[in-house]
This record gives C-alpha cells, structure tokens and sequence, in this order.
C-alpha cells in the first residue's frame, strides 16, 4: 500500500536539498534573485484565486464545507501551502493547501462526478483568466505609460511584477491539468472515461500518486508541460499586442 504521509516526508526532503541548492544560484546572481522577488506576488495571487476558484464553484453547486472552512477568501494565508508555493517560486510550477469538498451535497442536477469535474477545471481555468488580464494590464502599461516611467525602476519593478504573475498563472494552471492524482485533471478526464476504464483508474489510483511523485522528483513534469505553457502564453502576449497594436 502507498503511503502518502511517508513520502511527503521523503519529498520535504528533496525539496529541502533542491532549494538550498537553488538558493547559492540565487545568491550569486542578483539578476535571477530580483526575478524571484518580483515573482512572488504572482504566487500569491495564482495560489490563491486557484484555491478560491475550487472553494467557490463547489459553494454554487451546493456544497458549503470550504466556505465553512473559511477558504472562500482571498488571503492568500489561508491557502498557501508550504512546500507547493516553494516549488512555484522555485520550479515554476506548485500548488496551493487543498480545497475540501464534499460532493455528496452538490446539486442534484448533475452527476457528483461532472460536480467534481466542474470544480476541479474552476483553479486552473480561473489561473488562465488572470494570465489573460494581466497580460492586458501590461499591454495597457506599454502602450499608455510614459517611457520615462517604464525606463524607472517603478516601472521595470512593476512591468516585472506583470510578466511574472502572467507566467506564473498559466504555469500553475497547465501543472494542475495533468491527469494525475491529486492534480485537478485527474478528476476533470473521469466524465470522459469508458466505464471499464474509469473504474480502473479509480481502483489503482495510488499507483498514480506514485507515478505523479516520480515525474515531479524526476523533472518529466517541467517537460511535460513545458509545450502547453508555451502554446498558451503565446497565444494570451499575441492577443494581447495584437488588441493594444504593439
């Protein structure tokens, strides 16, 4: 039997290695520490508009155990989670302190399993909305500011600030769709699975956390989703010049 409380402890550890490691690159590069530091508001706010989006979609299909809970806020306090925020800052990639839901109190107007897909596909859809408006909040920045003002150091810190929560979003977003629990898409593909296989999955799904932890540890995941990231982040800075004519 897997046991996930174990190799969280073994993953602590790892992560613990991997940001010491990282911390000394930090440390002799201020380049790459002021990208850091201007990243973090964007964790923040990708961490918690993710969490809050699975808290709210399970609160209007009925179920009010996150609002109970108090995670139907937007401090990010209440939904970081230590080791999936170092890893976003770090990795570009992470998660937030999981959401509690109890599907059994979803509205009966759908199936508990297209509920929980709804409110799995909430956090990243809602992390590719901001990506989006902030972009258009940076293209609003280029086109109106002063070039005095974006040459400032306000304005590099800000227009740093803009860029790095744009990719930390959809970074986020695309990490949490990979059908692997306890990703969000592994509860998004289960409406679309044939029987047979739906059950299969659902039956040996400690396998897939072990297989999650391996392409994590491994760094498959960065490759895996490194395509989609890019895909997307074009598409939102091409859309975004293309409105604002830059």
């Amino acid at each position: 039997m897997f046991n996930f409380s174990f190799d969280k402890r073994i993953i602590y550890v790892i992560i613990a290695i991997m940001v010491l490691s990282t911390v000394a690159q930090y440390i002799n590069n201020p380049g790459a520490l002021f990208s850091l530091l201007v990243s973090i508001p964007g964790v923040l706010i990708a961490i918690t508009f993710h969490e809050f989006a699975h808290g709210y979609a399970a609160y209007k299909l009925g179920d009010n155990t996150a609002k109970n809970e108090g995670r139907l806020s937007l401090n990010p306090l209440d939904h970081l989670d230590p080791i999936g925020t170092l890893m976003l800052l770090f990795a570009g990639f992470g998660w937030g302190k999981p959401v509690h839901v109890n599907p059994i109190n979803y509205t009966r107007k759908i199936s508990m399993e297209k509920g929980e897909a709804i409110v799995s596909v909430a956090g990243p859809l809602t992390n590719i909305v901001l990506a989006f408006v902030f972009a258009l909040s940076y293209g609003a920045l280029l086109k109106f500011a002063g070039i005095g003002f974006l040459a400032s150091t306000v304005g590099k810190i800000i227009t740093e600030m803009m860029v790095s929560t744009i990719f930390v979003n959809i970074g986020l977003g695309v990490f949490n769709l990979i059908p692997l629990p306890p990703l969000d898409g592994s509860k998004i593909i289960l409406p679309f699975l044939p029987y047979q296989a739906k059950q299969w999955f659902q039956n040996n799904e400690q396998i897939f956390y072990i297989l999650f932890v391996v392409i994590w540890i491994t760094g498959i995941a960065s490759i895996i989703i490194a395509p989609p990231i890019e895909w997307i982040s074009t598409g939102i800075m091409s859309l975004m010049k293309m409105i604002f004519q830059l």
